[in-house]
This record gives structure tokens, C-alpha cells and sequence, in this order.
């Protein structure tokens, strides 16, 4: 299962079947997120498509001489948009399956009968990595509810997703969430509705859709990761894989915005999952690497084969240059937050916040960053939300203090109020799993050796809720009273092809968790979704956007 790879035969076969000849790709603002993130430009132009465009845009030229591609949301106002076309429209290809009301509207607005033919091609998501897609939907709840006007969109980009891959599976849905199994049957709706549709091919054990509430687990979202690519966006923002280096300090223009794909670097594929560390040790590499291949500032290009030599060289020098550029930017930055911010330190505390059982040490070390006045605004909250989520009930609980310190630390009254938002968000009240760590023999004998295994993993200590759930799945052990199936059949076999998705959205630690899980667990395979991908900042917002009694008043402070 390898959702990169489904969209990137979709946009193919989408080109193809427009025939030879040079062609324009319109597209609409959702769609070009989702073509921008598995293809590269120059890949796209090796197909003939010559000019990218959005749908929308009001200063297009005459095209006549263009074929045309329109790859679209079904939506009512793109159907009405697609016949004001300036190019010679042969194909309307829709990200998803279009009603037959939405053809009609736009076969009524075809007057000038432009439109050849409409085709589905079932890529409504954004494909971040091979097991990793997101909706990108922000704002999704109305207090423990669905925001009306979201969840038919996050339908769509859910069955989207099962007719990409080419599952019909059985689902479960997380019981002490309402979202949860309201999107479960949303989704069996459109199943049986669309049953042709998802008239695969049985295979032996039925794939298995898992729905989860992002509430379940606050904690994860919370934490300052160490490998790449979840520090990149924590510390920098991926935004569909492009990164916003503007403000860094004597950032060159080149390189204020970047893009990191694993499907276009090497480097970066290699190093996605790699921690801090060990990509400092590979930067130095590439450099001394790149330092070799280097062209001699005093090369003599004296015959024929010098010259053909040089020039066919010079494209592969000219793209490592670039990458070393790039790579050595974006991790120099991170490498002077971390340093700037004392974000070694502060993690340290989070790890131990987040997996420890310590309330006398924990309350001192707090106590003790929230002092330091290098910590930046976003860590003293983080870690006062972290505090207030592991020992929310404890006897002598010193939270009330904590933000008391945060007000004199200078800390907004925006971000101090989102530390109950937070806590009434994901809190004990409404988890539906232990999230906290179970006092048990058995935990605590995992977590003693857990901390016996050196200084280098103290910044890692942390697993999220999600592997011990995917853990408990694939063994059998996962409760039917926590997550029941939806309706009365059940699998009897270990389950092969899992694909899971997070309302309120993921994290790059959990997509950490299941690409590690694919790997070591013959025959599973796993694809992670959300309805977004968070950072700390990112979640801090999101949650503070949501529009029922709890968060309401934050929002209008």
C-alpha cells in the first residue's frame, strides 16, 4: 500500500489519456496541493504538460492551441467554473467521485460544448509520504462534534484514499469518540452506495479501516521531536512538503523556500527517520562528498571528451550543489533553534513528563525551565500542558502556580488560557484509553528497562498511543468494547492491510511509528492518515479555532 505511488499513477494516466501534444494542467487550489507533493515540475514538463494553471485564475490567455487537462475537487463551483476554460477543454477529470446533479450542472454550463469527457480519478488527499496522507482540514470540531460544513469533505478524502488503494474494508472506530464512529458511518454509507465502485478483488483477510480521535492522545503532538523530518516541521513548518526559510538570518533568495521530498532527494530519503545526531555526521559527509566532485576551479577543457565530459557531468554537479545547499541551510537553522531555545534540555523534560511517574521531580524541573529566560514563549506553555495532562489529578498538583508563573514570565493570556483548554481537550475526563502509564507490573518492568538503555535515548523515550494500539491490533488484543466494528462482522485472522486515520490529525512520530511497524512486521502493512499534520504550534491553534462553549471564549479574547 503505497498512497505516493496511487496518486502518481493517477496524475500519469490523467496526462496519458489526453494523447501526444503539448497541454495545459488546471488545476484548483486543493488539487494543486495534492499534484505539487507527489511530482515535481520538471517531471510533469517530460509529459508535455507545458503550463500549469489554476482554475480560478481571472488573467488567463487564449489557449487554443493547448490541449487541456482540468483536474478538479467535484465541486459545485468548479463544475460552474470548467467551461470558462480559454483553452480547447478535452478532459474534466475529477479527485473524486462526482454526483450525477454536479454533471448536470456542469453540462448546462458548457454552452459552448467544450468539454469532451469526465473522467474520476480518486486522489482527494495530499500523500506526504508512501504510508502518510493528510486532508489537509483544519477546524474539523464543534465540541466533541463534526463541524457540518467538514464532514462530508473528510468522507471524501477518506473513501478517496480505500478507492486509491483499492480496499473495501471492514471498520472500526474509536467507541468513547462520537466523531469517530460518525465518520465510520459516513463512510459505510458511501460504500454501499458506491458498492461497484469497491468491488475489489477479495482477498483472504479483509483489509481493516481503524478511525481514531486525535483527543485520545494530547500528549504526542505536545512533545519536540529529534529526527528530520518531524523536527523540520516541528521547528521550521512543512507545509505539502515545502518549507518557509524567509526568516532565517542572511537566508540567500534561492533558498527562502524549499522543498524536501523523498521522492526527489536522496539525501533526504535516507535521512528521513535518521535523528539529529546521526544527520549532523551525514551532512559532513555529503559536503566532503560534494568537495571531491567538485570541478577544479583550473580545468582545462583542452579537447572534444573534455568538453563532453564537463557537460554531462555538469547537470549531476549542478543538483548536488543544490542538495548540499539546501540540506546544510535547513539544518544549520535547526542546529541554532535548538541551541537558541536550550530545546535539549527542555526535551529532556517532556520525555520525562511524558513517560515518568515522578510528580516531586517533575514539579522542580519545571519549576526550573519556566525560570531559565532563554525558553521561548511556546515551550514554558508546552511544557506546563504537558504537566497539567500527566498529573491533571494528582493530590498536590502545583498547575495553579505553574500559570501564575507563566504571567510573570510575560507569557500572553491567549497561550496561558489554552492550557485548560488543553487539558479539557484531552484530559482523563474524555480519553477513552489509558493514556497515561498503567501502574502494573508488567508497564512498569517495560519502563525500567526502557530507561536502561543509555543517554541516547532520552530524547526519545516516548512512543505514542498509536503503537501500542496498532501493537494490540495485530495481535488480536485490541478490545471490540474500546474500538468495536461496525456492524456484525469481525475479523477472525490477523489483519494484513490496516489503514488508519486521525480526526484532529497526526503527527511525523506516528508516522515514525508505522513505517518502523511495516518494517519489522512481515506481511502488515500499515498507511497512517489525519485530517491534518500537526506541529506543537499548529495543534496549540487548532484547538484553539474550534468553535463550541469550551474553546469558545479563547477565541474571543
Amino acid at each position: 500500500m503505497n498512497v505516493t505511488l496511487a496518486v502518481k499513477q493517477y496524475v500519469s494516466k490523467m496526462i496519458e489519456n489526453s494523447g501526444p501534444g503539448m497541454k495545459v494542467l488546471l488545476m484548483d487550489k486543493e488539487t494543486t496541493s495534492i499534484v505539487s507533493v507527489v511530482y515535481t515540475q520538471s517531471e510533469i514538463l517530460q509529459k508535455e504538460v507545458y503550463l500549469f494553471e489554476r482554475i480560478d485564475s481571472q488573467n488567463r490567455d487564449s489557449m487554443k492551441h493547448l490541449k487541456a487537462i482540468c483536474f478538479l475537487r467535484p465541486t459545485k463551483a468548479n463544475t460552474l467554473l470548467e467551461h470558462k476554460c480559454k483553452p480547447v477543454v478535452l478532459r474534466a477529470d475529477f479527485s473524486n467521485v462526482i454526483s450525477k446533479s454536479e454533471i448536470k450542472a456542469l453540462a448546462e454550463a458548457d454552452e459552448q460544448e467544450v468539454v469532451a469527457e469526465v473522467q474520476e480519478f480518486y486522489g482527494d488527499f495530499v500523500a506526504l509520504n508512501p504510508h502518510l496522507f493528510s486532508l489537509n482540514l483544519q477546524g474539523v470540531s464543534r465540541g466533541r462534534s463534526w463541524e457540518p460544513s467538514i464532514l462530508p469533505r473528510a468522507t471524501q478524502g477518506l473513501t478517496s484514499v480505500l478507492l486509491a488503494l483499492k480496499k473495501c474494508p471492514m471498520i472500526r472506530y474509536q467507541l468513547s469518540s462520537d466523531m469517530s464512529k460518525r465518520l465510520a458511518e459516513c463512510v459505510k454509507q458511501i460504500i454501499t452506495k458506491e458498492y461497484e465502485l469497491f468491488d475489489f478483488r477479495k482477498t483472504e483477510v479483509p483489509p481493516l479501516l481503524l478511525i481514531l480521535d486525535r483527543s485520545d492522545d494530547a500528549i504526542t503532538p505536545l512533545l519536540n521531536q529529534w529526527t528530520y523530518q518531524a523536527m523540520v516541521h516541528e521547528l521550521l513548518g512543512l507545509n505539502n512538503n515545502r518549507i518557509d526559510l524567509s526568516r532565517v538570518p542572511g537566508i540567500s533568495k534561492d533558498l527562502r523556500e524549499v522543498v524536501l521530498s523523498a521522492e526527489n532527494d536522496e539525501f533526504y530519503a535516507n535521512n528521513l527517520y535518521l535523528n539529529f545526531g546521526e544527520i549532523g555526521t551525514n551532512i559532513k559527509n555529503l559536503m566532503e562528498d560534494f568537495q571531491k566532485k567538485k570541478p577544479k576551479g583550473q580545468q582545462k577543457l583542452e579537447s572534444i571528451s573534455d568538453m563532453k565530459a564537463f557537460v554531462d557531468n555538469y547537470p549531476q554537479f549542478k543538483k548536488m550543489s543544490g542538495t548540499v545547499s539546501k540540506h546544510v541551510t535547513v539544518v544549520g537553522e535547526l542546529s541554532r533553534l535548538v541551541s537558541e531555545r536550550c530545546l535539549m534540555e527542555v526535551s529532556e523534560v517532556e520525555q520525562e513528563l511524558a513517560c515518568q511517574n515522578d510528580h516531586s521531580n517533575a514539579q522542580q524541573n519545571v519549576r526550573r525551565l519556566l525560570q531559565n529566560p532563554r525558553l521561548a514563549e511556546v515551550d514554558a506553555v508546552r511544557l506546563v500542558m504537558l504537566y497539567a495532562l500527566r498529573y491533571e489529578r494528582h493530590s498536590n498538583s502545583i498547575l495553579p502556580s505553574l500559570l501564575d508563573e507563566l504571567q510573570r514570565k510575560g507569557v500572553s493570556e491567549r497561550y496561558r488560557k489554552m492550557v485548560q483548554s488543553m487539558v479539557e481537550y484531552g484530559g482523563k475526563r474524555v480519553r477513552g484509553s489509558d493514556l497515561i502509564t498503567p501502574t502494573d507490573a508488567v508497564a512498569i518492568t517495560k519502563q525500567f528497562f526502557k530507561g536502561l538503555k543509555g543517554v541516547e535515548n532520552v530524547y526519545a523515550q516516548h512512543q505514542p498511543l498509536l503503537h501500542e494500539t496498532l501493537d494490540q491490533l495485530i495481535k488480536g488484543k485490541l478490545k471490540d468494547s474500546q474500538f468495536p466494528y461496525l456492524g456484525p462482522n469481525a475479523l477472525r485472522d490477523r489483519p494484513q492491510d490496516i489503514i488508519v486515520f486521525m480526526i484532529g490529525g497526526a503527527t511525523y512520530e506516528e508516522a515514525l511509528t508505522v513505517y518502523n511497524l511495516n518494517r519489522t512486521m512481515p506481511g502488515v502493512r500499515i498507511v497512517l492518515g489525519g485530517t491534518t499534520i500537526h506541529n506543537t504550534k499548529r495543534f496549540f491553534f487548532i484547538k484553539n479555532q474550534s468553535r463550541s462553549t469550551v474553546y469558545g471564549k479563547l477565541k474571543n479574547k
